[in-house]
């Protein structure tokens, strides 16, 4: 994990107060799985220790395939100290010849879609989904605009539910998601539902593969699911 000189603000309308989200993506190296989980089981009670210290809420990381995406929330404006930035460098030297990065540490995912709606300060209740896609070649401005689109016709409408503090990032041609899902507020998708997702899902396989099985039940075909493989609250 990495502060970000430069971050995605959101008013938390629980909590009252801004907070700031913070993502990272690497890939692990070929058959250094089993060593990257071992290592961060290893580092685990010292990290979750930095992460109190440093009022980190809501870490996660998350596994499909070889890539790795880690979501987490900062108070905003909050800075490390020069010791704790230390004690940053010396967790992910100890995992990094395992992994090498997606992302650039201590910069931003371009952030490419966004829709807070209301997000729960609890998460007893809520379901987490993360998924990743791969780019085809030259079609990341083109995965944008679509999205905006989605944003312009939302307009100032606020999202009560069930999806929250939902956005999507790309790095190095990935697309990484993280969406909070209220579970009290889940209901069975109408047939105008079923049509609309059908209709932008085949169009999004124009330009990108998936990763994650989030779209299976439409290609009929066979990806791994994302595992959260931490969290910290």
């Amino acid at each position: 994990m990495y502060y970000h000189k430069r971050t995605t603000t959101v008013k938390h309308t629980e909590r009252k107060k801004e907070m700031e989200r913070h993502t990272f993506a690497m890939e692990v190296k070929k058959g250094r799985m089993d060593e990257y989980r071992k290592r961060l089981g290893e580092i685990w009670p010292e990290l979750a220790a930095f992460l109190d210290r440093n009022q980190v809420k809501n870490f996660s990381i998350w596994n499909a395939e070889s890539l790795i995406f880690g979501y987490y929330e900062t108070v905003d404006g909050h800075s490390l100290s020069e010791e704790e930035e230390a004690a940053q460098n010396r967790f992910v030297d100890k995992m990094a010849d395992t992994f090498d990065w997606i992302s650039t540490p201590g910069q931003p995912m371009r952030l490419m879609y966004q829709d807070f709606g209301v997000v729960r300060e609890s998460k007893e209740l809520i379901r987490h989904r993360m998924f990743m896609t791969k780019l085809k070649p030259g079609c990341e401005e083109e995965y944008k605009r679509r999205h905006d689109g989605l944003v312009e016709k939302r307009g100032d409408t606020v999202t009560q539910g069930p999806d929250s503090n939902f956005s999507i990032w790309c790095a190095g041609g990935y697309i990484f998601g993280y969406d909070e899902i209220d579970t009290t507020m889940e209901k069975e998708p109408t047939e105008a539902d079923k049509a609309f997702t059908v209709e932008w899902e085949t169009r999004q396989l124009e330009i990108m593969d998936w990763i994650t099985n989030d779209v299976d039940w439409l290609t009929g075909e066979h990806h791994a699911a994302s595992v959260r493989l931490a969290w910290h609250g």
